[in-house]
C-alpha cells in the first residue's frame, strides 16, 4: 500500500470517527431529556420577558444561533456577551428575563464573572453545561445537562462533540418550546417574511391570481365548441363551468376534452356540462398558495377552481401560475 493510499485512509477513518463520536454525544443526551427538563421548558413558557443567551468562545457562537432558533419560533431572544456584559450590557437584562448561559466546562471566567450580577438583577439563570458541579451549574436555577464522554478532537482538546450537544440539546429544546406554544406555519411566516421561504409562507392564492389575472367561465349550456373558444382566449389549459345562478358546478380541461375525445368523436356539439367534471375540488382566495399547491398534489389536478365565500367561481390557479409567483 503507499503512502498516499494510507494517507487517504487515515482521513477517511479520522473524518468517519469525528462522526461517530459527535452522533453518539447527541443520541446520549436523550437521558438528559427529563423532569428538569420539562422543568425548564415551563419556566420558560411564564416568562415575562425574553430569554438571554449567553456563551464565551466557541459555545457563545452556539448560543447566538440558538438565541435566533428560540426568537424565530417564538420565544424572543437574544444573545449577550458575557465580555460585553461586564463593561455595560449587563442593563440589557431585567428580573423579568431568563439568562441561559452556556459552557462546557462551567468555568469560563467571563460567564463566572456575570453570575453574581444576574443574581443581584433578579434575572433566573440556566445553566447549559457538562460541568454539573461547577461553579456555573452551583450558580443556576435549572441546569441542563449537556456532558459528552469525549471530544470528537483526536486531541480531546478542540470544542467538538460538546459544542455539538449544545446546538443540538438547544434546538430540542427550542423545539419543544415551539410545540407547547402550538406555533404555527402563519406565525413562522410572520418572523420570515424574506426570501423564497417568506414567500412560500406568506403569499395567499389571491396573490397567485394576480400573476394571470383571468377568470375563464363558461355557462353549462354551452356547447364544447363555444367552451373551446373561451379556453383559448383566456390561455389556461381550462375553464369553470358555472349553472345559471353562477354558481360554480364543474371544471373542464383539456385532459378532460382529450379523454372525452377517445370515445365521442362527435365532440364538438356536446354541451360543457356532459364533459367538465362535476363537483371539482376548490379553493377560496384569502388560503396560502402553499395549500393550493399541496391540494393539488394530493388529488393529483393540474388546475384548482378558486370560489368566494358564495361558491362562485373567481379564477383557477395551475402549476404554472405557482411557478411564475414562486411558491415552488
Amino acid at each position: 500500500m503507499t503512502i498516499e493510499n494510507n494517507l487517504d485512509n487515515n482521513i477517511k477513518q479520522q473524518a468517519r470517527e469525528v462522526l461517530e463520536i459527535e452522533a453518539n454525544a447527541i443520541l446520549n443526551l436523550k437521558n438528559s431529556v427529563n423532569d428538569k427538563f420539562i422543568e425548564v421548558v415551563k419556566e420558560i413558557l411564564k416568562c415575562e420577558d425574553r430569554i438571554i443567551m449567553t456563551g464565551m468562545g466557541k459555545a457563545g457562537v452556539i448560543a447566538k444561533k440558538l438565541a435566533a432558533t428560540l426568537a424565530s419560533t417564538g420565544t424572543p431572544s437574544f444573545f449577550l456577551h458575557p465580555a460585553e456584559a461586564i463593561h455595560g450590557d449587563l442593563g440589557m437584562i431585567t428580573d423579568k428575563d431568563i439568562v441561559i448561559a452556556i459552557s462546557n466546562s462551567g468555568e469560563s471566567d467571563e460567564i463566572v464573572d456575570i453570575l453574581p450580577f444576574i443574581k443581584r438583577i433578579g434575572a433566573k439563570i440556566i445553566a447549559m453545561t457538562g460541568g454539573l458541579s461547577s461553579t456555573l451549574a452551583q450558580n443556576a436555577d435549572y441546569i441542563l445537562d449537556t456532558s459528552v464522554e469525549r471530544e470528537a478532537c483526536p486531541l480531546n482538546l478542540a470544542p467538538t462533540a460538546s459544542t455539538t450537544a449544545m446546538l443540538a440539546f438547544g434546538d430540542a429544546l427550542a423545539l419543544a418550546l415551539l410545540k407547547a406554544r402550538d406555533f404555527q406555519p402563519k406565525d413562522f411566516a410572520l418572523y420570515h417574511p424574506g426570501g423564497s421561504l417568506g414567500k412560500k409562507l406568506l403569499l395567499t392564492v389571491a396573490d397567485v391570481l394576480n400573476v394571470r389575472e383571468s377568470n375563464p367561465i363558461v355557462i353549462e349550456e354551452l356547447t364544447l365548441k363555444e367552451t373551446l373558444f373561451e379556453m383559448t382566449s383566456s390561455r389556461m389549459g381550462a375553464i369553470n363551468v358555472i349553472n345559471n345562478e353562477g354558481e360554480l358546478v364543474g371544471i373542464i380541461t383539456d385532459g378532460d376534452i382529450r379523454r372525452e375525445l377517445e370515445k365521442n368523436s362527435d365532440l364538438l356539439t356536446m354541451k360543457a356540462k356532459e364533459v367538465m367534471t362535476k363537483d371539482p375540488v376548490v379553493i377560496t382566495a384569502e388560503r396560502l398558495a402553499v395549500e393550493a399547491l399541496k391540494l393539488m398534489e394530493d388529488k393529483e389536478i393540474n388546475d384548482l377552481p378558486i370560489i368566494d365565500d358564495k361558491g362562485n367561481p373567481i379564477g383557477i390557479v395551475n402549476f404554472q401560475d405557482l411557478l411564475k409567483a414562486g411558491v415552488l
